[in-house]
């Protein structure tokens, strides 16, 4: 398992809790697909500017987003993948939602782990199931906590 988490230059960010997040993560991905094991995990902390730069190229939006998630999987029993995520977007979003900025931002961590999962949040159907799949994350994440 290889959990990485990484900072694109000019932001400077330390992901607080590596070994309790690298953990979570990995329970999530036994929780939704036993059968699958974690390649290499790739969460790269960005700005809003070059989150957007990468929407417009690869995915010809010319929005602001607060995660990209590339799909690198090489083995079907196996998940890998490059996550961006725009902590502008998240501190925004935290704002917005009245929540923690790291609860947001466990909640898009968990996001992108989900598509890279199989799930989708293109229809109405598959963005509820998806907000009721992030609410599930957080809160494995605050059980592990409590123990």
């Amino acid at each position: 398992m290889a959990i990485f988490f990484n900072t694109i230059p000019p932001l400077i960010f330390d992901m607080p809790q590596k070994m309790p997040t690298k953990k979570w993560l990995a329970a999530l991905v036994a929780h939704h697909s036993p059968l699958q094991k974690i390649g290499n995990l790739n969460y790269q902390f960005c700005t809003d500017e070059y989150l957007l730069a990468l929407n417009k190229k690869y995915l010809k939006h010319k929005t602001l987003t607060d995660i990209i998630t590339f799909d690198l999987h090489e083995k079907e029993d196996q998940i890998s993948g490059d996550l961006f995520i725009s902590l502008e977007r998240v501190r925004d979003n935290a704002l917005t939602y009245h929540v923690p900025e790291m609860e947001e931002l466990r909640r898009v961590m968990a996001h992108g782990l989900l598509h890279l999962l199989g799930y989708g949040d293109k229809t109405k159907i598959e963005e509820f199931q998806m907000r009721h799949l992030e609410e599930e994350a957080l809160q494995i994440w605050r059980d592990r906590q409590k123990t």
